[in-house]
């Protein structure tokens, strides 16, 4: 099945001019790429019209929601038009429930898509030109709904050169706060389905008690206790009935109630009495398991303080977190932990991150060397000095500086994102929802068939009759439409206790399918943090002209390369004065170029000259070049004006911890695994004998990463894993996208699929075995509830009473409810 998305031009991007600027090739070539999107072009404005972008997905592998973040981290800005909302709902708490609701809002015009977990989470992709918030809220009336808190945040930067592209929107909603919040619980609160159903329960017996026991007592007695066992065992099935029945939709709780009214038609009181106590009480235990499993959500959402101790104005104050700003200096005392996410500023301690990033050592913490500078470029700051809200201080009393609101902190992202993760079906739910919607009909018709069995056999209508009924329960597959989801919820709610972000169930089933594997070199196989080894001067320069040029331009990107040429270089130099250079611009994948005393300078690879307009490098260079990546160098030419002046080499080390992760994920079954690099092959060759690869690519420019990918998936199913910001479109690329070091960086939670939220390579190896699990226990899921359904049907029609059915049908539910919340103990083979 496709579906069609149309995005005029100008929402999605605001800041390019027309149809022909770069970004747009750029974005298209993004997104045709991804898993389940199957075409994306250009519709032509005319006629004052703008330009339109037109994506053809297909909904049952890629969900609206996934499309909007893979545009997002393109740079998109759909969300002027296109809202999204993320709530939790109290009284949703089992799976049919949440697909009554879920398919209540799709019923709304203007509702694009919407989902909605056993756990309670709905998700809500809406066109804002067709409907509004409040009117999607009302069909939500009778529930209790808050929302999950998002980033409010809004930035869009365009280059000169068209190439710079960043954008992320989010809107949090804050209804609840201002008496707008749908409190509508249960009569009894969160257990009222429980109450009801043992309260029916007690009357089922009394009722029964009374009729073989007390032959003496009014003959009403024992009806009037059967009466009140239907009212209390059926009002929350009735309930579910009556939105299906509008929806036009006949599922399991019509059948129920169809069931117990045929028995009370056939004066079977108490047995109809005991088939309503039984569906519901097992209702009601499963959503008290499915809690099991929410509530691991929960306590995520509960790490971080209510309150913070803050220096402001030459004073020491307790605040509440929410007043925190950016630029708040916080103190924080042994033990306690951190309110927000920042950086030292003074003090040093150990810290204890597993609360977010899942690192079972604690990591020692230093402030910052310049205070200033990390105030500007906070996502810059070294891990040594970067602090999450939600982690424990250990021995030192330390001062750190805000640098994120407590609602945009990574543990308030973690926890949105995984609630929203939680609303996006996997394959094999898909799978299980169409099944159901072929099955049910089919049980309606055998009923139907079996009712007129009298005409054939020679027996009662009563006994057809019941036969009937008792078909319509056994055949109902409940244990099937909640035997994914749970295993879903359970292993993405210990998938975020592991410090791993897992974007739903696709991701979640798919990790564990692969036998490929591509990594990325800078960052992901090594530490990111290269050291200049070699400086070769060419034609009279001396090395100290050649790094005052190198770094007075390298100073002015981010790029991990220049940092390293900018550090090294003054050390090297000592305290020599640098001069000013001005016009950075980057040449993505290739180098950088800049003005210095009024020349060009160009650093880069060798192969940015003698192409595009660059003058070719001299002998003398190229030779220096040969001799770098013969040694297996990382190499940087410079060129100041017409002159060369030499090359820079460096060299980055292998991760600590990368081989034994290799090892790790071949032992899960991980045959092949490829490096890509955009280094020279012989450095990719260097690095990949030193971690343990067998294969590695290298001269990769950043689109050769992302036909890399694409070559690998028409072979079979890939991840791609890399650090999420210059491999956003190779991640976007691969069946799965594998982001590491995710705590900090908003680029990499957004692009992911799956996000390390530890810099550590070391947590793939437990991702990959979870979700391995996971599969496990949801082809055991769906086994037992088909297997129980294959019994249970011609036991039915050959005699087995409702009430065995009901007992052996929402039994096999709770197995696999109980047998999914396994996940929730799964070992991480890091630490077993």
């Amino acid at each position: 099945m496709t579906e069609k998305l149309r995005i005029d031009l100008q929402i999605l991007l605001p800041h390019v001019p027309d149809e022909a600027d770069a970004c747009v090739k750029r974005l298209i070539d993004d997104l045709e790429g991804r898993n389940g999107i199957e075409q994306v072009h250009l519709r032509p404005g005319s006629d004052g019209a703008p330009a339109q972008m037109c994506v053809h997905y297909n909904p049952d592998v890629v969900p609206l929601a996934r499309i909007r973040e893979v545009v997002e981290s393109a740079g998109a800005a759909i969300s002027e038009r296109y809202g999204h909302a993320l709530w939790e709902v109290k009284g949703i708490g089992h799976q049919r429930r949440a697909r009554t609701v879920a398919e209540q809002l799709k019923s709304l015009w203007g509702v694009l898509e919407a989902e909605a977990s056993a756990a309670g989470f709905v998700h809500v992709e809406y066109d804002r030109r067709e409907v509004s918030e409040e009117r999607i809220l009302k069909v939500l009336a009778g529930m209790q709904v808050v929302p999950v808190k998002t980033m409010d945040d809004d930035q869009h930067t365009h280059g000169e050169d068209g190439a710079a592209h960043a954008h992320r929107e989010g809107s949090g909603h804050a209804h609840g706060k201002d008496g707008k919040a749908h409190a509508h619980g249960g009569l009894l609160g969160p257990n009222t389905e429980l109450i009801f159903s043992l309260v029916c329960g007690a009357l089922l017996l009394t009722g029964f008690l009374v009729e073989k026991f007390f032959t003496g007592a009014p003959g009403w007695l024992p009806l009037a206790c059967y009466v009140g066992a239907y009212f209390f065992g059926g009002v929350y099935t009735l309930r579910e009935a009556f939105d299906n029945l509008k929806l036009k939709r006949f599922e399991i709780d019509t059948l129920m109630l169809v069931a117990a009214a045929g028995a009370a038609a056939l004066g079977s009181w108490a047995e109809g009495a005991l088939l309503l106590f039984l569906f519901s009480l097992g209702h009601a235990l499963e959503h008290y398991a499915m809690g099991r499993a929410k509530r691991a959500i929960e306590a995520l959402a509960e790490l971080a303080p209510d309150t913070a101790v803050v220096r402001r104005d030459g004073q020491v104050q307790e605040i509440a977190v929410e007043d925190l700003v950016v630029g708040d200096v916080v103190l924080v005392k042994p033990n306690e932990r951190m309110p927000a996410d920042g950086f030292l500023v003074l003090g040093t301690s150990s810290v204890n991150q597993a609360p977010v990033t899942g690192e079972s050592i604690p990591v020692d913490k230093r402030p910052v060397d310049d205070p200033a500078t990390a105030r500007v470029r906070p996502d810059g700051v070294d891990a040594a000095s970067r602090v999450f809200a939600g982690t424990i201080n250990g021995s030192g009393a330390i001062e750190i500086e805000v640098t994120r609101k407590s609602s945009d902190s990574a543990l308030a992202r973690v926890v949105k994102m995984v609630s929203e993760a939680e609303t996006r079906k996997s394959p094999t739910q898909r799978f299980t929802d169409r099944f159901e919607r072929i099955f049910v009909p089919a049980v309606l018709g055998l009923a139907v068939l079996l009712l007129f069995a009298w005409v054939v056999v020679d027996e009662p209508f009563r006994d057809s009759f019941y036969r009937a009924m008792a078909v319509l329960v056994a055949a109902s597959p409940c244990a099937l439409a909640i035997a994914t989801p749970s295993a879903v919820l359970s292993g993405i709610a210990r998938a975020a206790r592991g410090g791993v972000l897992i974007k739903g169930g696709a991701p979640l089933e798919e990790l564990g399918s692969f036998n490929a594997m591509a990594f990325d070199k800078t960052g992901t196989l090594t530490e990111g943090r290269p050291r200049i080894t070699d400086v070769i001067t060419v034609d009279g320069v001396t090395e100290e002209e050649l790094l005052t040029v190198a770094i007075a331009v390298e100073s002015l990107s981010d790029h991990p390369l220049a940092a390293a040429i900018a550090r090294d270089g003054r050390e090297r130099l000592g305290e020599r004065d640098i001069p000013s250079a001005s016009g950075l611009e980057n040449l993505i994948g290739r180098g950088v170029t800049a003005t210095l005393g009024g020349e060009t300078v160009w650093i880069g690879k060798a192969e940015m000259f003698g192409a595009d307009g660059v003058a070719a490098l001299g002998e003398s260079a190229a030779a220096a070049i040969a001799q770098l990546r013969e040694a297996g160098r990382t190499s940087m030419v410079v060129r100041q004006g017409e002159r060369d002046l030499g090359a820079i080499g460096l060299l980055d080390t292998a991760r600590e911890g990368a081989p034994e992760a290799l090892q790790a994920l071949r032992a899960l079954g991980i045959t092949r695994m490829i490096m890509i690099s955009g280094d020279h092959q012989r450095v990719a060759d260097a690095i990949a004998s030193e971690v343990g690869l067998d294969e590695a690519w290298g001269d990769l420019m950043p689109e050769d990463k992302v036909e890399a990918i694409r070559k690998l998936r028409e072979q079979d199913k890939v991840a791609m894993v890399g650090d999420g910001v210059n491999d956003a479109p190779a991640m976007a690329n691969a069946t799965v996208g594998i982001a590491m070091g995710a705590a900090g960086s908003d680029v990499a939670l957004e692009t992911a699929d799956v996000a390390l939220m530890a810099d550590d390579l070391r947590h793939l190896p437990f991702a990959v075995g979870l979700s391995r699990h996971t599969r496990g226990v949801i082809r055991q899921n769906v086994f037992v509830s088909l297997g129980i359904v294959a019994f249970l049907v011609p036991a039915t029609i050959f005699g087995l009473g409702i009430g065995p059915a009901v007992a052996i049908h929402e039994g096999s539910t709770l197995l696999v409810v109980f047998n999914a919340l396994r996940l929730l103990a799964y070992r991480d083979p890091r630490v077993a």
